[in-house]
């Protein structure tokens, strides 16, 4: 049987630094990136269902989130700003970034291949379900943001205004999105003794 690379590239995912060009107090990778997101989207999928009459599976709302950043186990992690502020720069990477799902995705099994197809390529992502992941991609990331903040990294100030407006356009398709903010964000920035007391 023919060896596949795939899961040993997957495991190099805590080996790739985010925010790679900025001072960060807390660093992070992409493995824990991604966790963070599944989460996130996880938890959405759930209050979406539940409250505004959504019928999307949390389960493939997670599992699409794990993979969300798999182009980066062959690229790297790419600083947002740089990536988006010009048009023929973000058209370029987008076109390496499918690239570079795809040779992942040709690392597997042959036979496997149609079954991770619209979890990893994202372009064959079902557009609910990236809407969705995106979200909680920018919820993550602002999290990350708000946190080196409060740690009185300044570097991240205009990262989390950014964030912020990113997050507040989304907010008017997804109330969701508005009840998870609501329900989990403040409490992301409390010590562990408080979030202790609070679980009495």
């Amino acid at each position: 049987m023919i060896q596949s690379t795939f899961l040993a590239w997957i495991l190099r995912m805590p080996l790739i630094k985010r925010w790679a060009v900025m001072h960060s107090v807390k660093p992070e990778n992409i493995a824990e990136h991604s966790q963070q997101v599944a989460v996130i989207a996880h938890l959405l999928v759930i209050i979406k269902n539940k409250y505004y009459d959504g019928k999307l599976s949390p389960e493939k709302a997670a599992t699409i989130a794990l993979y969300h950043e798999i182009s980066e186990t062959k690229l790297q992690d790419i600083n947002h700003v740089t990536k988006y502020h010009n048009p023929a720069l973000t058209e370029e990477f987008k076109k390496l970034e499918e690239i570079a799902e795809i040779e992942c995705l040709n690392s597997l099994p042959e036979d496997l291949r149609d079954d991770l197809r619209p979890l990893i390529v994202q372009s064959q992502v079902d557009s609910q379900y990236k809407k969705l992941v995106k979200a909680a991609d920018i919820v993550s990331a602002y999290l990350k943001a708000c946190d080196e903040v409060s740690f009185g990294n300044r570097e991240f100030n205009h990262v989390k205004e950014n964030l912020n407006l990113m997050l507040t356009s989304y907010k008017d398709s997804m109330p969701e999105l508005v009840y998870f903010l609501d329900t989990f964000e403040k409490n992301c920035f409390v010590s562990v003794d408080k979030l202790s007391s609070q679980d009495k």
